[in-house]
């Protein structure tokens, strides 16, 4: 009988915890053999094995402890982005959603047991030391990540500001890991920007998307609009790697004045939603292209996916990463919570981006150029003596350095000359 206690006890938390986890499904959702049969075979063993390391454990292990890991297990076997968020973990990701928190500024998942870097987010330790989109993380300090958990390696990579970490990686293409010294930060995440690349030809760069996006780029294309009347705009979201729905649909519906966004689909009644453009737009109806790449995800590519299927905007860069999956918080106390996918995400046209991502309209791939000047000597009408003047007194329209846009960002170089290739044609 001794025996049976730790049994009941762990039958009584695993009914316990389902309770709360299965709270927002409806009980009528689930086929009868889910709702109301017991795997108790499973459910044997799993008493069985804890029992077996409560009493042979090199260590002693609490129960807490270790129906903390099963729960984290459980979960974290789903799928990549779902995780069990415990103590610090629901604060964090809280604090990430508002765009402020601490540590070196890279969004991550896991690939072949490592920590995969997503991308690193703009002027963060990790974007200025030089760590790149695709990059493994194999080592934190002197700590192999390997068989760790998402969530240990991220609490790993915070710490105290102005504390300095090494971080090992593998990239592909080099035979050798390489180390960075990255020295941890304030976060605060700034998730749109702008900038002019020739009056009336703007860019608005998104790096992630927060709660208050949506409010933050009408503020742009408004400033924007004050300097230059805008003719043509790149909406660059490369290396985004997504964020809150909501902004995802509050971004699309200032470019759409009507039409489908996204839709979801999931098992519950509930995970089933349509997000619609309403009538007013922030931007007129000008040339319009969109960047994308492969650190392009999940929220980002909603947008490009809209965008694209409305054809409102030409695609341009190279495939997104393929995240087409939501996730949901569901709190379980004021410290706990699980995150788990609940709903897959299509665009206008019904496309799933699951593992697929978005494919460009054109495809344009990162380069570095090397500018070739004109030969030494070239002599243009201009230049002859004595050569007729120019009766119209035409002015030089004002651009900027077509040579150093393009050396500095070849796929931005690109999106520049498809808005003035459409502008030409417009006009």
């Amino acid at each position: 009988m001794a025996q049976m206690k730790p049994l009941a006890a762990i039958f009584a938390t695993l009914l316990s915890f389902s309770v709360v986890a299965a709270e927002p499904v409806p009980h009528t959702a689930l086929p009868m053999s889910e709702s109301t049969e017991l795997p108790l075979e499973e459910l044997r063993m799993f008493a069985e094995v804890f029992s077996r390391i409560k009493a042979s454990y090199v260590e002693p292990v609490t129960d807490k402890q270790l129906l903390e890991d099963a729960i984290r297990g459980m979960v974290s076997g789903l799928d990549p982005h779902s995780d069990y968020l415990a103590d610090n973990d629901f604060s964090n990701l809280q604090e990430h959603t508002n765009g402020e928190f601490g540590g070196i500024g890279i969004e991550v998942g896991m690939k072949d047991g490592f920590v995969h870097v997503i991308t690193p987010l703009d002027d963060t330790p990790a974007k200025e030391a030089g760590i790149k989109s695709g990059d493994l993380i194999i080592k934190l300090g002197e700590i192999s990540i390997q068989g760790m958990s998402l969530s240990e390696a991220v609490d790993l990579m915070r710490g105290k500001i102005g504390e300095p970490i090494a971080i090992t990686i593998m990239r592909e293409g080099e035979d050798a890991p390489l180390q960075f010294e990255v020295v941890r930060a304030a976060i605060k995440i700034r998730s749109v920007r702008t900038r002019e690349l020739a009056p009336g030809y703007g860019v608005i760069r998104i790096s992630e998307f927060q709660a208050n996006t949506g409010a933050d780029l009408k503020s742009a294309i408004t400033k924007l609009n004050e300097k230059n009347e805008l003719k043509a705009l790149v909406l660059d979201l490369r290396n985004n790697p997504g964020g809150v729905l909501q902004a995802a649909v509050e971004v699309s519906d200032a470019f759409l004045s009507e039409g489908l966004v996204v839709y979801t689909e999931g098992r519950v009644e509930r995970a089933a939603m349509e997000f619609n453009a309403t009538a007013e737009t922030a931007v007129p109806d000008i040339p319009m292209v969109v960047l994308i790449n492969g650190g392009s995800a999940s929220a980002s590519e909603i947008v490009a996916g809209a965008l694209q299927d409305q054809g409102r905007a030409v695609v341009m860069g190279t495939q997104s990463f393929g995240k087409g999956s939501v996730q949901s918080v569901l709190p379980l106390s004021d410290s706990r919570a699980v995150k788990i996918t609940t709903a897959r995400y299509f665009t206008p046209n019904g496309r799933s981006i699951q593992a697929q991502g978005i494919t460009p309209d054109i495809v344009v791939k990162e380069h570095k150029l090397d500018v070739v000047n004109a030969p030494v000597g070239q002599i243009r009408e201009a230049d002859l003596e004595g050569h007729l003047d120019n009766p119209t007194d035409a002015k030089v329209a004002e651009v900027i350095d077509d040579d150093r846009l393009a050396v500095e960002d070849f796929q931005l170089y690109q999106a520049y000359t498809m808005l003035k290739a459409l502008n030409v044609l417009k006009r």
